[in-house]
C-alpha cells in the first residue's frame, strides 16, 4: 500500500496548493468561475447549469413560498447565462415509481440538447442549497455518460456565489438554443447499480457500499422522510453522512485533510480505494447525495472508473420486502474475497 499512500499524499498536496480546485478534479471555486466567465471565449464553450433539486420534509426542502426550483431559476437571481436541468423531467420511469432514475441515452441526449451541452462543452454545475444536488448532474454527465470535456461542481454553489457578491441575473432567463448535435452519448451501465447488483454484492463484499444519509437514518433511529420506508441500512455498508463533508458555515467542501480524516473515522479503507483495489458504490435516500460522497472521494484520489451509485438507493431498498436490513452503527468493513 506504499504506492497508494504516496498517490493519496500527492492528491492532498495538489488540492491544498490550490484554493480554486480545477475542472479536471470535478470541483471549481466561485472565484474561478467568475474569472472564466469574464474571459474571451477562445476555449470550448463554457455552460453553467443550475441543477437544483429540493428534498421535501427535510432540511433541504424548498424555502417557504418557493415556486419550485425551475421557476426560481427562471425568475432569478441566478448565475449569468445559466440554464436549468431538471433531474426529475429527464429521468427513466421505474415500475415502482422511484424518483429521478438514470435516463437512457436517448432521453439524456434530449436533456443535453435542451441546455445547449454537446461533446465540446465545458460544464460547471451548481445548486441553490450550497452543495446538495449538483454533484448528481456531474456524476450523470461525466461518470455515466463519459463526457469528453471538463465537468465540475461549483464549490459552495449559489449560496457562496451570493455571499461573495458576484454578478447575478434576474428576470426571464434567455433560453439556450435547443439543438441536436448528433452526439451519441456513451453510457456505461457499470457506473449505475440496480438492486440486483447490490444484492449480489452482499455475498462477497467485492465492492464497498458507502451510505450518505445522516447517521440517525443509517442506524435506524430516525424515520425516513419518505413514508413507508424501513429503517436502517444495507448490510455491511458504511456511513459517511453527507452533511459532514461540508464546512457548516460556508457550505464549501471540506479541505482534503479534513475529508481524509472523516473517511478514516468512519472506517473507510482509503488506501484500498485510492490504489484501485476496492471499487466503491455510494448510496443515500434516492441517489442524489450519494454523488457528494463520490465527489469527495475523487478529491482524495479515487479513480472515477472504480465508482458507481446505487440508483434506487434507500427509496428502493427500504421499500422492498426482499431486501435485508441492518440497524445500529456500521461494522468494520471486511471484503470476503
Amino acid at each position: 500500500h506504499g504506492r497508494a499512500r504516496h498517490m493519496r499524499h500527492f492528491y492532498l498536496q495538489l488540492r491544498a496548493a490550490s484554493t480554486s480546485g480545477s475542472p479536471n478534479s470535478g470541483l471549481v471555486s466561485c472565484e474561478w468561475l467568475k474569472d472564466e466567465l469574464s474571459k474571451p471565449s477562445s476555449e470550448a464553450p463554457l455552460r453553467v447549469v443550475d441543477a437544483t433539486w429540493y428534498l421535501p420534509n427535510s432540511a433541504w426542502a424548498a424555502p417557504a413560498g418557493s415556486p419550485g426550483a425551475e421557476e426560481e431559476h427562471k425568475q432569478g437571481p441566478r448565475i449569468p447565462g445559466a440554464t436549468f436541468f431538471d433531474i426529475e423531467k429527464f429521468s427513466s420511469e421505474h415500475p415502482d415509481g422511484l424518483p429521478h432514475m438514470m435516463p437512457d441515452p436517448k432521453l439524456f441526449a434530449e436533456g443535453m440538447a435542451n441546455i445547449g451541452v454537446d461533446s465540446k462543452s465545458r460544464v460547471v454545475v451548481y445548486d441553490r442549497l450550497g452543495l446538495f444536488s449538483a454533484a448528481r448532474f456531474w456524476y450523470m454527465l461525466k461518470v455515466c455518460f463519459n463526457h469528453p470535456n471538463d465537468v465540475a461542481v461549483l464549490d459552495g454553489g449559489f449560496l457562496r456565489w451570493q455571499q461573495l457578491g458576484l454578478p447575478v441575473e434576474t428576470g426571464p432567463a434567455t433560453p439556450q438554443p435547443v439543438f441536436d448535435s448528433g452526439d451519441r452519448w456513451n453510457y456505461t451501465p457499470e457506473r449505475c447499480w440496480d438492486v440486483e447488483k447490490v444484492k449480489a454484492n452482499l455475498t462477497g463484499n467485492s465492492s464497498i457500499v458507502i451510505d450518505a444519509r445522516p447517521a440517525p437514518r443509517f442506524q435506524g433511529t430516525a424515520e425516513e422522510p419518505r413514508a413507508g420506508m424501513k429503517s436502517g441500512h444495507i448490510p455491511n455498508s458504511l456511513n459517511v453522512p453527507f452533511p459532514d463533508l461540508l464546512d457548516p458555515q460556508t457550505k464549501l467542501l471540506k479541505d482534503p485533510e479534513e475529508l481524509e480524516a472523516l473517511m478514516m473515522i468512519n472506517g473507510i479503507p482509503m488506501s484500498d480505494i485510492t490504489d484501485g483495489d476496492l471499487p466503491v458504490v455510494t448510496s443515500c435516500g434516492s441517489g442524489v447525495t450519494a454523488c457528494m460522497v463520490g465527489l469527495s472521494l475523487h478529491q482524495l484520489g479515487m479513480p472515477l472508473k472504480n465508482w458507481a451509485v446505487y440508483d434506487g438507493s434507500w427509496t428502493e431498498w427500504g421499500g422492498r420486502q426482499d431486501t435485508p436490513v441492518e440497524q445500529g452503527p456500521s461494522k468494520p468493513f471486511k471484503s470476503k474475497l
